[in-house]
Order: C-alpha cells, then structure tokens, then sequence
C-alpha cells in the first residue's frame, strides 16, 4: 500500500477505517475478476483514496471517503458522467446517493449491487467505446 494511502487510513476511527478497507478489498477484487480492467493504482486524490485504472484506462477514478454528514463509507465518481443516474435507476433502493457524485454504502451493503457499481466505474471508458 502507498505509504500515504495507508496514513489516511490510519487518520479514521476504527469503524469508518474497517468499512473503508472492506470497500477497497471489494474494489481491488473486482478489478482482478473484471475482463479489461488490469492493475490499479492507488494513490490519493482531493485527499481521499483512489482508484485508477491507469494500465487499461478502461475506467473512470473511484474515490472512497467517510461521507462528512452521515458518516458513512461513501464510493465517489467523476460527477459529469453518468454513473450515478445509472446505479440509481439499477438500484434505487440498495444505496443512498449524493447529487451526481456519490454512493453511500450502507454497512449491510447487497454485495452483488455493490460489486456491479464498482465494475461499471472500472469499465466506463471502454464500454463508451464500444457503444
């Protein structure tokens, strides 16, 4: 792990922390089993921990964050594309959502939802391409 990857990880509370590296572990496994995808880099953006699909550039940056108001871990996309409306339309019930840019991930998260939003932020640029 980036040594200041890790030194926010360090910097929240035990729960936000645990949830947090639960979310990365989902991230970083369904790069491996996403076709297309490759290695990822994570490194720190706005200071939050972030995924790049820098090898492939197949997808857009993944930033996960405790949400500020509610606490929560919360999974960020680029807020001009269109993910967000999407992960609303496939599951309006499974998350909370903020405007066009974040997903709040509740801590009895559906994995299957969760493992699908992730692979469509890891895929964006390649399935635009092939559309």
């Amino acid at each position: 792990m980036n040594p200041a990857v890790a030194e926010v990880f360090d910097a929240y509370p035990a729960e936000a922390r645990a949830a947090l590296m639960g979310l990365r572990a989902l991230i970083l496994e369904t790069a491996a089993r996403t076709d297309g995808v490759g290695a990822l880099e994570e490194t720190l953006k706005w200071g939050q921990v972030s995924y790049l699909t820098k090898q492939s550039r197949s997808g857009t940056t993944i930033r996960i964050d405790q949400d500020k108001q509610t606490g929560a871990a919360a999974l960020y996309v680029h807020c001009q594309t269109d993910l967000v409306s999407r992960y609303r339309t496939l599951y309006p019930d499974s998350f909370d959502y903020q405007g066009e840019r974040a997903v709040l991930v509740p801590t009895d998260a559906d994995l299957h939802a969760l493992r699908h939003v992730i692979a469509l932020a890891l895929t964006y640029h390649a399935a635009k391409k092939t559309s």
